[in-house]
């Protein structure tokens, strides 16, 4: 969701009242809670005619939508209860429903990094790996970081080599943690392997970054190798459409774009002023030179939340980002 898609969701909820604003935020994801809440806050003095736009563009896509499709899980469940029976439909629902049995694995998702980690550092490394597949990557990276060089390294290597759970082991695996914790139903099946792992590489600092690819290298030269090739840094933009990069910036503050160019090759700089209108790319060379220095943490910072927009894209298949190529470090 873009950032105008959360102000005008937010705007949309403070004209509701509490319960039916608390009704729709308990089918958002938490990450989309968190951004919506934030947003409602933020937002002050709106006038009567911003309201008005946000009201009528709801009640215009709002007309667009039908019924079919809504709570499909459920009609499709007593579909094939009542034509297969109980126990053949129970194996078909398995395979096509994703085995919704993780509820209290995803309600980590609720829950802040350190205190996750307080939950699991015990654990063996790949019930930790299992757990951490299921999280958003972003959240994922966020706990590695906090656990020891030994574990993380081990962690990581699990996940590379992951290719999935058995279901029996996923279900005890759940009831511990339900037991710990209340959460939402799930609604993803179990991950892991190269793809999972590149994409929690992606939000780590370049430092832990570097240490868990060397450590892979040295268990398994060609597993670090894929995973590395499945990375997606942003010196990568490079290799984007004009196109693609348009699209980007469209979803990017001005002020994050500055800081994270501040840490970019010349290279991307002239990628990023090429696609922008010519008065836009003056002001923003007028603004980078203008600008002082920034920590470099604040820059990867920045970095890393444009590739979340860049990935959003082409998981939404707005835009193709192709392979990550060889690593390059900024």
């Amino acid at each position: 969701m873009s950032q105008e898609g959360v102000n005008k969701s937010a705007m949309l909820l403070l004209t509701l009242g509490e319960a039916e604003a608390a009704g729709v935020l308990k089918f958002l994801e938490p990450k989309e809670v968190q951004k919506v809440s934030a947003a409602m806050v933020a937002l002050k003095n709106l006038s009567r005619e911003e309201v008005a736009d946000v009201m009528e563009e709801f009640h215009e896509l709002a007309a667009e939508k039908t019924t079919i499709g809504m709570d499909s899980s459920a009609y499709i469940r007593n579909m094939l209860v009542q034509a297969l029976g109980s126990h053949k439909a129970a194996g078909l629902l398995d395979r096509i429903l994703h085995n919704n049995d993780t509820t209290g694995i995803e309600s980590l998702k609720w829950m802040e990094p350190h205190a996750i980690v307080d939950l699991i550092q015990g654990e063996h490394p790949q019930i930790i790996a299992t757990i951490l597949v299921h999280l958003e990557p972003d959240q994922a990276s966020s706990i590695l970081n906090l656990l020891t060089d030994r574990l993380r390294n081990d962690v990581m290597l699990r996940i590379a080599t992951l290719d999935g759970v058995q279901p029996i082991a996923l279900h005890e695996l759940n009831e511990v943690f339900t037991k710990l914790l209340s959460g939402a139903a799930s609604k993803k099946f179990t991950r892991g392997g190269v793809k999972t792992a590149a994409e929690i590489l992606n939000f780590v600092g370049t430092g832990t970054e570097a240490t868990v690819i060397e450590n892979m290298r040295s268990v398994d030269p060609d597993l670090a190798q894929k995973v590395q090739d499945q990375m997606f840094v942003f010196e990568n933009l490079l290799g984007l459409e004009d196109r693609a990069i348009q699209l980007i910036l469209r979803e990017v503050q001005t002020e994050s774009l500055i800081v994270a160019l501040k840490g970019a090759s010349e290279e991307i700089r002239e990628k990023i002023f090429k696609n922008m209108s010519q008065r836009a790319g003056e002001m923003l060379r007028e603004d980078l030179e203008a600008k002082g220095p920034v920590k470099l943490s604040e820059v990867e910072a920045e970095q890393k939340e444009i590739l979340k927009v860049a990935r959003r894209l082409a998981d939404e298949g707005q835009i193709s980002l192709g392979g990550g190529g060889e690593e390059t470090y900024v």
